[in-house]
């Protein structure tokens, strides 16, 4: 079943999270143990995020440098495989537009067709890291380029216009959303105006980036309603698990935090103490959002599966 179809079928808020490819060398069992803690909760859908490739330089031992292409984690293609068998739950893998090429992007949809994987996250992804090679050339600039790709794999048409067979089941997907605006947008209007376009190109749902204050997603959502946007408009939810996340994750996802939390966390004098201050505020803003009719919670779970575990026993 697509997201939207989990979501309304469900009898009570649904349930997920996010899980990141385990660093090359390590077993899939690292992503295993980090489903096996959560899955009594039910969720309805795991996502799996994807990375390109990075640049290293390495001094050799004629004194020249060689630049070298290396790929720190495993594709999602192949997790999120793994994972829909082995655990019979929906798997999610995010497809990006920064670091691969249309065809390598066509390629990753027809494993995941052969594979039986037919719903998807689409994103643009981080530019901040890459290199001449990985910007130019036969790339998506943005994720609606690659919303249009997926679109047109869709009706069987290739990426460079011939007709292959459709798939055996075509992709749904969703796309991302801003409650606190995209760092690159001038305002909010701009920032709905092209979340309205990818809702009108096929996106059947959106997950926000993170946030802390509850009224910026409320907010948010009323905003969309009133342009005419009535995917859902799924939560994204991050525990707070370090001390230095009070000044880290605004600057890196501006994400502002309500000075109630921001003061308690000035409190904390070890990642512990923050640690719990996260979980007390997860359950706070996950009881509210399920109160005030939130489709479903999605969890950013990345160093905070314990206290995802926390909160969900609270919660669900």
């Amino acid at each position: 079943m697509t997201v939207t179809e989990l979501i309304n079928n469900s009898k009570k808020t649904a349930f997920s999270f996010e899980t990141l490819p385990p660093l090359k060398g390590n077993s899939i069992e690292k992503i295993y143990n980090i489903v096996d803690k959560l899955v009594e909760f039910d969720p309805q859908y795991i996502n799996i995020t994807t990375h390109h490739s990075e640049y290293i330089y390495k001094d050799m031992p004629d004194g020249t440098i060689k630049k070298m292409n290396i790929r720190k984690r495993p594709g999602s293609v192949a997790i999120a495989a793994a994972l829909q068998n082995k655990y019979g739950i929906t798997a999610i893998p995010h497809m990006i537009c920064k670091g691969f090429s249309q065809e390598e992007s066509e390629y990753a949809l027809i494993d995941l067709d052969f594979l039986g994987v037919h719903n998807l996250l689409l994103l643009r992804g981080d530019a901040k890291k890459l290199e001449a090679d990985q910007v130019y050339g036969n790339r998506n600039e943005f994720a609606t380029d690659l919303q249009d790709q997926v679109n047109n794999f869709n009706q069987g048409i290739a990426m460079d216009g011939t007709a292959f067979p459709k798939p055996s089941t075509s992709f749904a997907y969703g796309m991302a959303c801003y409650p606190e605006i995209h760092e690159e947008a001038p305002n909010m209007e701009s920032d709905i105006y092209y979340m309205k376009q990818k809702a009108l190109n096929g996106a059947e749902y959106f997950v926000t980036q993170m946030f802390f204050d509850n009224e910026k997603y409320f907010s948010f959502v009323d905003k969309c309603r009133k342009e005419g946007i009535t995917q859902p408009i799924i939560p994204g939810v991050k525990p707070i698990n370090l001390a230095n996340q009070l000044t880290v994750l605004p600057k890196i996802f501006r994400s502002s935090m309500p000075e109630e939390l921001a003061n308690e966390l000035r409190k904390c004098k070890d990642d512990d103490a923050a640690k719990e201050i996260g979980v007390e505020w997860g359950i706070k803003q996950c009881k509210e959002l399920i109160a005030r009719g939130a489709p479903s919670l999605h969890f950013y779970s990345l160093m905070a599966t314990e206290s995802v575990r926390r909160i969900a026993k609270e919660v669900f």
